[in-house]
């Protein structure tokens, strides 16, 4: 995934199926993700809570649920959370 965000932005949305917060921002990402160009990986926190944490850890943020990461020529660029997570973000990074 590093790899290729030197050539297309990658999204990671941490979600948990518990949280209405999460669930809103999914839907949200759902209906507007053929507006931006990117690869998006969704991670379950509840399920992939290794993965999640490796996640944090490999891009130096604080783990949160929801939180969407850009990840963009190896690095996270952006990050955010809850409510503030929009497509406009994303679509801004591209």
């Amino acid at each position: 995934m590093k790899e290729a965000s030197f050539n297309t932005l990658q999204v990671i949305f941490k979600h948990s199926p518990r949280c209405v917060i999460s669930n809103m921002a999914l839907n949200r990402l759902k209906q507007a993700e053929e507006t931006a160009k990117a690869v998006y990986y969704m991670l379950n926190v509840l399920t992939d809570k290794p993965i999640s944490n490796t996640v944090a850890e490999e891009f130096h943020v604080h783990h949160e649920s929801p939180q969407i990461l850009l990840i963009k020529n190896g690095e996270c660029v952006f990050t955010e959370s809850h409510n503030g997570i929009t497509m406009e973000d994303i679509i801004e990074q591209q």
